[in-house]
């Protein structure tokens, strides 16, 4: 975030690193079968034609470099070997009957790099899980089909350019369909109005630029990375389902200046930006700026822990901010992550904080940096609440330090707000590359940050309030509502649908309350009254 006039709030990047993501093992563990009653007089057993691939690769349909091998196996003579290409995920896909509105558990055993286990046409929250090991593992999922569901494509695949992953004894438990179990035609996307295609846009090397788009006719190759929902609990922070997030800017840059207790209504979070570096490594303070309250007419302390408190008293929440364009905040060592914990909890306690926004863009060292987070949630409790902003460069992969912290920290993380902005154009998670300042740059990106890991409600939407806000990417209030609908429902998307529908997605965010009144309130009167009405 930038704190002068019209400059980007974090550096321009001309190329983007490999759409490959080396991501964090999950825990994974199965759950067990409950048969709904429409299921309950079918004959219940595994539905799969040669699961254990022992007759080749006979009723299964696959792309890209696939065969069977002797060794290694997991049981039986066989097992599917399949070697991924720069364009390919080496697919394997087979279509079986199903019974409607019935629950059923998908299970099998792989071993290699990034390997994906799932279903498609499910008709409703299509299931997707994955590993990264040497080793035999099992992966174990369930889901329960739509009212007009009688068919779904269950699905195995590696990811881009990774070495030859093995599959075995594949599994769907529960009661069969009038058909007999047939290869499907092709990898199909999840959602009906999206076609998959082995190909993709641009390969993982290739770097994007602004005037990279994604054409609406191309084809989508839909390979959903799990995301871990199960595995953690949403904190219980007071907060409604889905917020809106405002930085207030503790500075004057040309934009409306504002006392806290002027952030507009509908601004669920107000993150106070930003605290500043001192002499001891990884140590913060906060003063409010001497010229901000001239401006103000005279802005005290005293005055701005009353507009906290009365923010409080109004169900809003108040973190401070570290970081930003120009912040110098270090925390690389158990030293320097004790040094941040103890001082932020001084600030939190001197001023009524509620808590941490991270925003950090001149470098986040993960293990540190979440070590001093979870010490300082354990001083002040349960009612944490720590945000996040990256740069989109930051969230594009999971091998990322950004990233890294988030999944390290996702246990008491509230929502990743990314700025969606100032990045040029990016691969989304289908692979192909899409133009910042769109809706398609948006979700594509959010569908990466899901897959990655983070839970849908811990996902949110960062966007300039205006184009004074910053150097690039500035899209109106309704390119986000249609953002959060397509999102959560899956509709009013662009050419990019996302692969599922993630009904808490957390909501947006923005640079700055200050520049939202500037640009007559635009993203809170729209944005918040669209959020705040999502189910």
């Amino acid at each position: 975030m930038a704190r002068t006039l019209q400059q980007p709030s974090h550096r321009r990047r001309n190329k983007i690193p490999a759409v490959l993501a080396t991501a964090t093992a999950l825990a994974l563990a199965g759950t067990g079968l409950a048969l709904s009653a429409g299921g309950a007089n079918a004959a219940v057993g595994n539905l799969v034609s040669n699961g254990g691939f022992d007759s080749g690769l006979a009723g299964w349909k696959c792309v890209g470099t696939t065969s069977t091998v002797s060794t290694p196996v997991h049981s039986g003579t066989g097992a599917l070997a399949a070697t991924p290409g720069a364009s390919d995920t080496a697919e394997c896909t087979q279509t079986v009957s199903v019974l409607p509105n019935t629950a059923y558990t998908l299970n099998g055993w792989v071993q290699g790099q990034y390997v994906y286990l799932g279903a498609r046409g499910t008709g409703g929250t299509d299931p997707s899980t994955w590993s990264a090991q040497s080793a035999w593992n099992q992966l174990n999922t369930t889901f329960t089909t739509g009212a007009g569901t009688t068919s779904v494509t269950l699905y195995v695949h590696g990811w881009y350019g990774q070495p030859t992953y093995y599959a075995d004894d594949i599994q769907l438990i529960g009661p069969g369909g009038t058909a007999t179990p047939t290869p499907s035609a092709s990898a199909t996307s999840a959602s009906p109005s999206a076609s998959a295609s082995p190909s993709r846009s641009a390969s993982p090397s290739a770097s994007a630029s602004p005037s990279q788009s994604a054409s609406p006719s191309a084809s989508a190759s839909s390979s959903p990375s799990p995301s871990s929902s199960a595995t953690t609990t949403p904190p219980n922070t007071g907060l409604p389902k889905h917020v809106l997030t405002g930085y207030w800017q503790n500075f004057d840059n040309g934009s409306t200046v504002q006392r806290l207790r002027d952030v507009q209504s509908a601004y669920d979070i107000i993150a106070v930006s930003f605290a500043d570096s001192t002499t001891t490594q990884g140590a913060i303070s906060f003063t409010l700026d001497p010229a901000l309250a001239t401006k103000l007419g005279g802005y005290t302390d005293a005055d701005f822990k009353a507009d906290i408190a009365a923010k409080h008293a109004a169900g809003k929440k108040v973190v401070l901010s570290i970081g930003g364009q120009n912040g110098a905040i270090s925390v690389a060592s158990s030293a320097a992550a004790t040094a941040f914990s103890d001082s932020a909890y001084k600030l939190i306690q001197q001023y009524g904080f509620d808590g941490i926004d991270v925003d950090l863009e001149n470098g986040v060292n993960a293990t540190y940096m979440s070590q001093a987070l979870h010490t300082l949630q354990a001083k002040v409790g349960s009612g944490f609440i720590l945000t996040m902003a990256p740069e989109t460069i930051g969230m594009y992969s999971t091998a990322g330090a950004y990233f890294q912290l988030a999944l390290a920290t996702k246990d008491i993380l509230t929502v990743v707000n990314t700025q969606f902005y100032n990045s040029g154009g990016m691969n989304g998670c289908d692979g192909k590359v899409y133009t910042q300042g769109t809706i398609d740059f948006i979700t594509a990106q959010v569908c990466t940050h899901i897959q990655g890991g983070l839970r849908p409600d811990q996902v949110g939407i960062g966007v300039p309030a205006s184009t004074k806000a910053a150097g690039g990417g500035y899209v109106n209030s309704t390119v986000v509502n249609n953002a959060l609908d397509c999102l959560a429902t899956g509709n009013h998307c662009g050419s990019f649908v996302p692969p599922a529908k993630w009904p808490t997605i957390r909501g947006a965010m923005t640079w700055s309350t200050n520049w939202d009144a500037n640009n007559g309130n635009d993203f809170s009167n729209n944005v918040g009254a669209f959020a705040h009405a999502m189910p």
